[in-house]
């Protein structure tokens, strides 16, 4: 159980990362290094930014459920 756990936890880690890193910039950070011009075309659609929003946050409460379950399960 402590196996499945961790492997969802990676594989929420490495979702959250990669769509942190889609999300459109304010200006100025990591979003502008990757292509900022690219995104700025094309991904300025209000329902594609609100579905990214809504993925982002579930892989985020996904990824802190992983977090608490193995710290529960772990526990001495």
């Amino acid at each position: 159980m402590v196996l499945g756990i961790s492997i969802a936890l990676i594989l929420a880690s490495l979702l959250m990362i990669l769509l942190v890193l889609m999300h459109k910039g304010k200006g100025g950070g990591l979003s502008d290094m990757f292509g900022g011009g690219f995104s700025s075309n094309f991904g300025g659609s209000s329902v594609v930014e609100r579905n990214l929003d809504r993925l982002t946050v579930i892989t985020g409460v996904i990824w802190l459920v992983c977090i608490v379950a193995l710290g529960l399960l772990l526990r001495p």
